[in-house]
């Protein structure tokens, strides 16, 4: 706990962020069915476990995909933290919608980071505790290297990302994940939803390179913890 704390406090101060992306998957690789069912691919003492990990995040970051599709909480709740962490949520097009379950947790900041242009064309949420946060675009959608920066900006070098596969892939696609926790459990789902949407490649040498840390058993499930190699 002392090291976590301090390499939290080198990070802060140098405004060097650390991402670490959570998934849960079945054996054959997939995170839900292809029509998005994916409750639950893993059991209750993996799912404790993952909320573990968000406590030790200053910030928990989604897509608005999975707030549409499961209109979740994201908040720490099957383990104690005093402060909930930063909730960010990536929204190109400013859809979050003011109802969402996400706004109902007490006393957390809720960042919404959206383009520019989404900005100027909708009215902000009326939700005392929404920050809309207008970036420049990438390819139509915000640039998540700008939104890590502005996250470290802001004290939050702790980033733990738990999404669906289109922004999954577009962090690892995009060089920005340091550290992966999967959990693996004990199902075949034959056709299904990938971890992430990553690039095609036209050679090994271009695939993105992973340190195994360790493998436990949770439960029935098995969690994965495994470290980008940077090149």
């Amino acid at each position: 706990m002392v090291a976590e704390h301090a390499e939290r406090a080198a990070r802060t101060a140098d405004r060097i962020p650390y991402v670490r992306l959570k998934v849960a998957i079945s054996l054959d690789g997939h995170t839900a069915l292809l029509n998005g069912s994916s409750k639950w691919i893993t059991g209750e003492q993996a799912r404790m476990d993952g909320h573990a990990w968000r406590a030790k995040a200053d910030a928990i970051v989604t897509g608005i995909g999975t707030v549409l599709a499961d209109d979740p909480l994201l908040n720490v709740r099957l383990v104690g933290r005093k402060v909930q962490p930063t909730l960010a949520i990536v929204d190109s097009k400013l859809r979050t919608p003011p109802n969402a379950r996400l706004f109902d947790v007490p006393d957390r900041e809720v960042l919404v980071y959206t383009t520019q242009a989404a900005a100027l064309r909708r009215p902000a949420l009326k939700r005392n505790n929404a920050c809309i946060v207008a970036l420049p675009e990438q390819n139509g959608q915000v640039n998540l290297a700008a939104m890590v920066a502005d996250l470290t900006q802001r004290g939050l070098s702790i980033l733990h990302v738990e999404a669906g596969s289109t922004l999954n892939g577009a962090f690892l696609n995009n060089g920005l994940v340091d550290e992966l926790v999967i959990y693996v459990g004990p199902q075949l789902l034959g056709r299904g939803l990938p971890l992430a949407q990553l690039e095609k490649l036209t050679s090994l040498d271009h695939a993105t390179r992973l340190e195994f840390v360790s493998a436990d058993m949770v439960g029935d499930d098995i969690r994965v913890v495994a470290r980008v190699v940077r090149r």
